[in-house]
C-alpha cells in the first residue's frame, strides 16, 4: 500500500486535498507535527470533502519519530533533488515524503538520503509546484506500474451506457 508522508504541513487546504488523493487511491496518510493548523480546521475538512471516513492516518510527534517508525522504503520528493521521479522503480509499499510548503524538506535529510531523493522536473525560474499537485503526480506514478491495482479503471455515465 502506498504511503504519503507530510512533514510539518502548514496549509490546511493542501492537506485536505492530499487527504482526498489518499482516500481515492487507498494510500495511507502520515502527518508529522507540528502542523500549521488544527485537524478540525474547517478549511481542511472542506478541501477533503466527505472522504475523511475513508482515510487511514498516522500522526507522529516530530521528524525523528517518523524516521524511527517510517512505513516502507521512503523516497524524498524535493525541488532540490537531482533525479527525476520517473527514474525510480517504486515498490508498492513506497512512502513518498514531502516537506512543508514554505521550506520543503530539511537539507540534511536530503543529503543523508541522496539516492532516495526525487524531483518533479520544472522550469528553472519556478521555485516549486503546489504541494497537493506534487503529491497527486507522485502517487499515480507509484501506482502506475502495478496497473492501479485495487482502483476502478473504468468510469460510468449516469444517464447512458458506454458502447451502446
Amino acid at each position: 500500500m502506498l504511503n504519503i508522508a507530510l512533514i510539518e504541513p502548514e496549509i490546511p487546504q493542501n492537506t485536505g486535498n492530499i487527504a482526498r488523493t489518499c482516500a481515492v487511491t487507498g494510500a495511507r496518510l502520515h502527518l508529522v507535527r507540528p502542523l500549521g493548523f488544527e485537524i478540525d480546521d474547517t478549511k481542511l475538512k472542506r478541501a477533503g470533502l466527505d472522504y475523511w471516513h475513508m482515510l487511514d492516518i498516522t500522526y507522529y510527534d516530530n521528524l525523528e519519530d517518523f524516521l524511527a517508525h517510517k512505513p516502507g522504503p521512503c523516497f524524498y520528493v524535493s525541488s532540490k533533488a537531482q533525479h527525476a521521479y520517473t527514474a525510480v522503480t517504486y515498490p508498492p509499499d513506497a512512502c513518498l515524503v514531502f516537506g512543508k510548503e514554505t521550506a520543503g524538506l530539511p537539507e540534511k535529510l536530503l543529503y543523508d538520503h541522496e539516492k532516495d531523493c526525487v524531483r518533479l522536473p520544472m522550469r528553472s525560474q519556478a521555485r516549486c509546484l503546489n504541494l497537493s499537485n506534487a503529491v497527486a503526480i507522485g502517487s499515480y506514478e507509484v501506482l502506475r506500474p502495478c496497473n492501479f491495482a485495487g482502483l476502478e479503471s473504468a468510469g460510468h455515465l449516469r444517464q447512458y451506457e458506454w458502447g451502446v
